[in-house]
């Protein structure tokens, strides 16, 4: 029997979802979930809507709710973080809006440019808070971190806490799970592909198919142009729904260095000095209001949290899979981790946390070097290394002079003066979060 803790876990979306995942699991049958929140109140509605799910199908599990961090975490195997800090999309808000009003032309402000910062220095300490925790109390377990900006939050922690067993996971790489066999013409069970890079920053570095072993890339170049012109389209077919725009600087990228991206703009273009030039900001902002009003207006009524249960049917995300592995030692493959780099991708230094394939078994996560990465897109990967770099610092360090250097190094900072004076700004707007830079 396993320990499966929960940090965030109020949270429907995460907490719940999660949670349906573990059900269906047979290696995981018997576990102990424990779920951790400081919202006592969210918490309890998540707990009570997974027991009476789990006694109503007499499921082999025991559902823990624990407002006591330290408590929760005592014997744990696996914590998984999915947090975030203050009111999130007041504070997302300003951390968009305010920049641009100051002239710098960033995208999204959620994971880069000075929007990326600013979340990073309220979200970092509370993770490294928990960590230490974890480090005092269960330093065998392994951590597995949901939250962003996933750059610098693991390379926060993993700088800090060096021997921690900790990873970072996205769900964008889903996207290739959907495109490419439709791109391809082709079953998923029939292709190969590797991608790599940081995280919404990251690119489709090889594919080809199992039954022939052919290159996958010249259909992806013959069919580019007119499959993603139309992929809204052309998803809407198969799936009923519409997956949004948000292609320009995905095209820019494609036609100038050859490999697909990942991801789509609104991520894609936050570490790019020129993203906002090429960006489809129509799209982002459609994304964007369209996220925060499905986030903003969902129910806690019993009848919406009946809908995240269903054993017939398992989330996309990855981390399920991920501890059957570990615990089965599949020594299987997973197409997207975050870890630090240690030669994975050339040309980048080796504590840079980059998202890359990776060998899942009984002692971890273990990355997969790949070989020949395109020197050109790495140059971008690069341009990130300082601002990572000076965050850490700046959290570490307590120091504002840090953050500061942090905003200097960011590619989208152009301007020195204007970027103390945005940095003094958001201190004062944000002083419950950012007061304790000095």
């Amino acid at each position: 029997m396993k320990k499966i803790v929960l940090i965030g876990a109020g949270s429907a979306v995460f907490g719940l979802g999660t949670i349906n995942d573990i059900f269906q699991s047979e290696t995981l049958d018997g576990s102990t979930i424990v779920l951790h929140d400081i919202n006592e109140s969210s918490l309890k509605k998540i707990a009570e809507a997974a027991e009476k799910f789990r006694a109503e199908y007499n499921l082999n599990f025991l559902i823990r709710p624990v407002s006591d961090r330290r408590e929760a975490l005592k014997d744990a195997d696996f914590c998984v973080i999915s947090i975030e800090v203050g009111h999130r999309f007041d504070l997302w808000d300003m951390d968009w809006k305010i920049p641009l009003q100051f002239g710098f032309k960033q995208i999204y402000g959620e994971n880069g440019g000075p929007g990326g910062l600013f979340h990073s220095l309220r979200i970092i300490p509370p993770i490294l808070a928990i960590c230490a925790d974890i480090q005092e109390i269960c330093p065998e377990a392994f951590v597995f971190n949901y939250s962003n900006p996933m750059q610098r939050i693991c390379h926060s922690v993993m700088t800090k806490f060096p021997q921690l067993k900790f990873i970072g996971l996205c769900h964008e790489i889903y996207s290739m799970e959907v495109q490419l066999p439709l791109l391809l013409n082709t079953d998923r069970s029939n292709i190969n592909f590797r991608a790599g890079g940081l995280n919404h920053l990251s690119i489709l570095v090889n594919a080809n198919f199992k039954d022939t072993g052919k290159d996958a890339y010249p259909i992806i170049h013959e069919k580019f142009e007119e499959f993603y012109s139309n992929y809204e389209n052309i998803y809407d077919n198969y799936h009923h729904s519409k997956p949004g725009g948000e292609r320009g600087v995905f095209f820019q990228l494609y036609q100038k260095y050859g490999f697909l991206p990942i991801t789509v703009d609104s991520h894609l273009g936050e570490y790019l000095s020129w993203g906002h030039s090429v960006a489809d900001h129509d799209g982002i902002n459609e994304f964007y209001t369209n996220y925060k009003k499905k986030c903003m207006s969902f129910s806690e009524a019993e009848s919406q949290y009946a809908k995240f249960f269903n054993l017939e049917k398992r989330s996309h995300e990855r981390i399920i899979p991920i501890l059957e592995a570990i615990l089965e030692d599949e020594n299987s493959e997973e197409a997207a981790v975050n870890i630090p780099n240690n030669g994975c991708i050339n040309d980048l230094p080796e504590d840079i946390v980059v998202e890359v394939p990776a060998k899942i078994n009984s002692s971890g996560v273990h990355g997969i070097r790949l070989n020949n990465y395109p020197r050109a897109f790495c140059s971008l990967l690069n341009s990130q290394v300082g601002c990572i770099r000076m965050t850490t610092e700046a959290v570490l360090n307590q120091s504002k002079s840090d953050a500061y250097f942090a905003l200097l190094a960011d590619p989208v900072v152009d301007d020195a003066r204007t970027a103390e004076k945005l940095l003094d700004t958001m201190i004062e707007l944000q002083n419950d979060y950012l007061g304790y830079l000095n």
